[in-house]
């Protein structure tokens, strides 16, 4: 059942999203050559406490992080650890935040230093897919628009697009209906409504879509070792269109 939600609950939400942004801003400026993922993780714990704020990932499901920290061919879910960044690498963090019983959560790729031409493509077609889903995100569309948008500018540049995971509506919970695939057509799936929130993470890989899950049981690889990028909104649809409610005051 998908709930739509109040102004009342988006407003909610949208404070949450700002805090989830103002993370991500704050642990961009952290990540350097040398510094530790677990050393993001207290960071980020820090900074959203004293937003008087839970980090939404932490005993998730038994999951250990406050935050998931993926690295180059990690897709999602790397929990945090002593494994220091190395410049050239790439570091996808995916935070979720809890507050006044409503949760917001995004993702950002980021460069550790100097990378690649490669990876940095990457990176900006990621970025340009979920914009081009963020667009699709309106009144009277179908769930296909945004997956088939995510898809095309994947695909029309070389990548592709995980198909194991997906999306997902949120509010009252991390995970609510509907997932939002990011592959699919046009015109076809469930009708967008005003109130829905749909979290919409393109994760893009710069070889083939298969994935697998390594042995601690959360950690997402791409199978054949290529790099993998994972950008992620928090997205309400509204009657002026798509707003972002975890947009930072300035960019990434």
């Amino acid at each position: 059942m998908i709930e739509l939600k109040s102004e009342r609950e988006i407003r909610i939400i949208r404070e949450n999203g700002r805090i989830v942004a103002l993370t991500l801003s704050y642990l961009k400026e952290k990540i350097k050559s040398g510094i530790k993922t677990i050393e993001l993780d207290k960071l980020a714990e820090e900074f959203i406490l004293k937003k008087n704020a839970i980090p939404a990932f932490k005993g998730y499901r038994g999951y250990a992080g406050n935050i998931c920290t993926s690295i180059n061919n990690e897709v999602v879910h790397g929990i945090p650890g002593e494994r220091a960044l190395k410049e050239g690498e790439i570091v996808s963090v995916d935070i979720g935040v809890l507050k006044n019983g409503f949760y917001a959560d995004g993702a950002w790729t980021f460069p550790v230093g100097e990378i690649s031409n490669q990876a940095k493509r990457l990176l900006e077609v990621t970025l340009e897919s979920l914009e081009a889903g963020i667009s699709q995100s309106i009144a009277g569309n179908r769930l296909g628009d945004i997956s088939y948008a995510v898809q095309s500018i994947a695909e029309k540049n070389g990548y592709s697009v995980v198909r194991d995971l997906t999306g997902h509506g949120i509010g009252r919970q991390m995970h609510e209906d509907p997932p939002v695939p990011n592959f699919g057509s046009p015109g076809t799936g469930l009708l967008l409504k005003e109130g829905m929130i749909l979290a919409i993470e393109p994760m893009v890989n710069a070889g083939g879509y298969e994935i697998k899950t390594l042995e601690d049981n959360w950690t997402v690889v791409t199978l054949d070792g290529s790099l993998s990028a994972h950008f992620e909104h928090t997205v309400a649809i509204t009657q002026n269109g798509a707003e972002i409610l975890t947009l930072p005051e300035e960019p990434f």
